[in-house]
């Protein structure tokens, strides 16, 4: 039905594959949206990547704040692909059809990703604390060790509770037409396909989505009102300009990430609609991520710096 296979046990018609219809209305734009979202998709990794290699090339920008930045950078362009190379494959094709493991393995994928890059923003605030609020300590409390360890709870907190959520949602039956009303297999759409109640376990999940995405976030906003208040009470204006340039870039990305995730996962399923999931999905899965290099070098003095110097070094730029 509809590109969506199934299968019949008992009363029920189980499905093996899901069929997305985001943009089944727009068959006359997909064409113009495949080639917006590839500009959109490059852009974000070659962006990224320039970050990762500009940082790795440069000794001046080995400093805690960077290790950081090179895992967000990588974390975003595995975000991005996780979602976006399938969505322009389905714009080109009139059957836009994922199987169950497709979707579980898409889905696994997309939620550590989004959960670690909770936690990493929390560890990169906690960095911007220390380096303003301690600045005499902060290579004590910032050292290679510790931001190795920062960095791997991050990563470890996003498979372990989401490895959990994702293997309990195919663990539901979905039966019907199987059809998703969105580009990609993100959690709620998927979750209102199952055919049995949910609504206990939604309390759950919904329980685990606020203490692990709120969690991070006020450890943020803790950092932030410490690192606020620690900014006033320099003298200097250039002093105060300057340290609040150094989380700036830090600051806008976390409104960004946490301002479409907060609206996305911890509103009930009933206040969920197909539109308002594929806008903020939209945003984060694809905005999000391209806004995040323009961020960091537009708005980092240091990092544009570094990457004039590593221009002016290449042979072809001196040989014109």
């Amino acid at each position: 039905m509809s590109g969506s296979e199934i299968t019949m046990s008992g009363n029920y018609s189980f499905c093996t594959k899901f069929t997305f219809v985001a943009f089944s209305s727009l068959a006359e734009l997909q064409l113009v949206l495949f080639v917006v979202f590839l500009i959109i998709y490059l852009f974000t990794v070659v962006g990224n990547l320039i970050i990762i290699c500009l940082i790795w090339v440069t000794p001046s920008l080995r400093t805690p704040m960077y290790f950081f930045l090179v895992n967000l950078s990588f974390l975003e362009m595995c975000y991005i692909t996780s979602v976006v190379p399938q969505m322009l494959v389905h714009l080109l094709v009139e059957t836009k059809t994922i199987s169950v493991r497709g979707c579980a393995a898409q889905m696994y994928i997309f939620a550590i990703l989004g959960l670690t890059e909770c936690c990493l923003l929390a560890a990169m605030a906690y960095d911007r604390f220390v380096a303003i609020c301690y600045p005499l300590h902060y290579t004590l409390l910032m050292g290679p060790r510790v931001c190795l360890k920062l960095a791997a709870a991050s990563w470890t907190t996003g498979v372990v509770v989401e490895s959990a959520q994702i293997t309990w949602i195919f663990t539901l039956p979905f039966c019907g037409t199987g059809k998703i009303q969105h580009f990609f297999c993100d959690i709620m759409p998927v979750v209102k396909l199952a055919c049995i109640d949910t609504s206990h376990n939604e309390i759950v999940m919904f329980a685990i989505s606020v203490l692990f995405i709120m969690s991070p976030c006020l450890l943020i906003l803790c950092s932030y009102v410490r690192i606020l208040v620690a900014i006033l009470k320099i003298s200097s204006a250039a002093g105060r300009h300057k340290a609040f340039s150094t989380c700036s870039s830090h600051i806008l990305v976390v409104s960004l990430f946490y301002g479409t995730a907060l609206f996305t996962y911890l509103q009930p399923k009933a206040m969920h609609t197909p539109e308002t999931d594929k806008a903020t999905a939209l945003m984060y899965t694809v905005v999000t991520p391209a806004l995040n290099p323009v961020i960091y070098t537009l708005r980092n003095k240091e990092v544009k710096e570094a990457f004039q110097r590593v221009l002016q070094r290449n042979p072809l730029r001196q040989m014109g």
